[in-house]
């Protein structure tokens, strides 16, 4: 081949490499171009916008009264715990729970929606709640985790310090935990509560706190959260609902306190400071009879809450992504009330 062919065979092929090189990144550029897209789900049906004043529970409730503690099962209309409308995304993945009260209410709702997000949970509560503690079980195994019950008092330390050890031995370890059990019993006046039943509050709602997030804090690795259930009726306390209500105020103070001091392990903690949820606590002594016909009536919403609607917020302050908030308190009160 002549040095003039050779010159112009070269030309061609790099004229050619070029142009193949200019094919595949248009190709590139084009499938990149086109993940955003993907990414943002637009393969998908868009959901509809919501008014969120509609489709959900409105006073008048019917009268309905249970004995203390109450199962969701038997309330009317049953609460909304995310069973059929809780949809995963990995958020979890491979985290191991503890969630305190997690057979109903806000407790029932967090541990399905971290069992989707892909975390083992374990559950405690009191072994009247059975029923209900079955069905958050298998709802946790549904969703491919591994699922642990803890019947029993946590006003016994030496129960709190036992379920701690017990889910580190099955899971394996603790990274996550969700203080969320309580007591509420309404009282018109300070004159009506004895001392046993101030006794009982404080230490569902306090000491076991104290007890559970001592016990599991020396396990929990950096990267951890906790995350405890306080109350609307820390910021503005319900006059029938005094004892509960001092004692929400000391979950948010405890929560702010330890959240730095648990920094300096890398462990991040926060509050959730719900309004009028729809529980198992309204029924079984928890508001008066009037006040549970009307209940969630006077927030600006018109209704209660139910307990689905806030497991979002569990699930983000539990995830990696919230890696700078520690220290703060998350309301939901239907536009009532702090923060």
């Amino acid at each position: 081949m002549s040095d003039d062919n050779h010159g112009i065979s070269a030309s061609r092929r790099r004229l050619m490499q070029g142009a193949s090189l200019g094919m595949a990144t248009a190709v590139l550029g084009s499938a990149r171009a086109s993940q955003p897209e993907d990414r943002s789900g637009a393969s998908q049906q868009a959901l509809p916008l919501k008014d969120p004043r509609q489709g959900y529970p409105h006073p008048p409730f019917e009268a309905q009264s249970q004995p203390w503690p109450g199962l969701a099962g038997k309330m009317r209309p049953h609460p909304d715990h995310g069973e059929t409308s809780y949809r995963g995304s990995g958020k979890l993945l491979g985290r191991r729970a503890l969630i305190t009260g997690g057979d109903s209410g806000i407790g029932r709702a967090a541990a399905i929606a971290y069992a989707r997000e892909g975390a083992d949970v374990a559950i405690s509560y009191l072994p009247a709640e059975e029923p209900d503690a079955r069905e958050v079980v298998a709802l946790i195994q549904q969703a491919g985790r591994k699922a642990l019950a803890l019947p029993g008092d946590i006003r016994n330390e030496a129960f709190c310090q036992s379920m701690v050890t017990r889910v580190i031995d099955t899971f394996g370890g603790i990274d996550l935990l969700v203080n969320n059990a309580g007591r509420q019993h309404s009282f018109e006046s300070i004159l009506d509560i004895s001392t046993d039943y101030f006794d009982w509050t404080l230490k569902t709602n306090l000491y076991t706190m104290f007890w559970i997030t001592k016990a599991a804090v020396a396990h929990m690795p950096p990267g951890s959260a906790i995350i405890n259930t306080a109350s609307v009726n820390a910021y503005d306390p319900s006059e029938n609902l005094l004892d509960y209500s001092l004692t929400k105020g000391a979950i948010v103070t405890f929560t702010k306190g330890l959240a730095k001091q648990m920094i300096k392990r890398g462990i991040r903690v926060n509050g959730v400071a719900p309004g009028p949820f729809w529980t198992p606590l309204q029924v079984s002594g928890g508001q008066t009879e009037k006040n549970l016909k009307e209940f969630g009536e006077t927030t600006p919403m018109g209704r209660p809450v139910q307990p689905a609607e806030i497991a979002h917020v569990y699930v983000q302050l539990a995830a990696a992504e919230s890696s700078y908030v520690t220290g703060q308190i998350y309301g939901e009160s239907g536009g009532r009330g702090q923060p």
